[in-house]
């Protein structure tokens, strides 16, 4: 088993971190608005989802 070498260690995670590439503000924000609008519309098609499913179980509960 190869012996832990803290310093050799942190050489390593700080040549990786420079290999990040990281995004623009203008992709950051442009992201961000999607991901909201995404959830907006999953949000609404949940709720008429759970909407129909609950007036189908009241439905079927109203014949019992």
């Amino acid at each position: 088993m190869a012996k832990f070498n803290p310093g050799e260690f942190m050489r390593q995670v700080q040549a990786e971190a420079r290999k990040v590439v990281w995004p623009t503000r203008q992709e950051t924000v442009t992201t961000a608005i999607f991901v909201g609008i995404l959830m907006v519309i999953l949000a609404v098609f949940f709720l008429g989802v759970d909407s129909l499913f609950g007036a189908i179980v009241r439905w079927l509960l109203s014949l019992a």
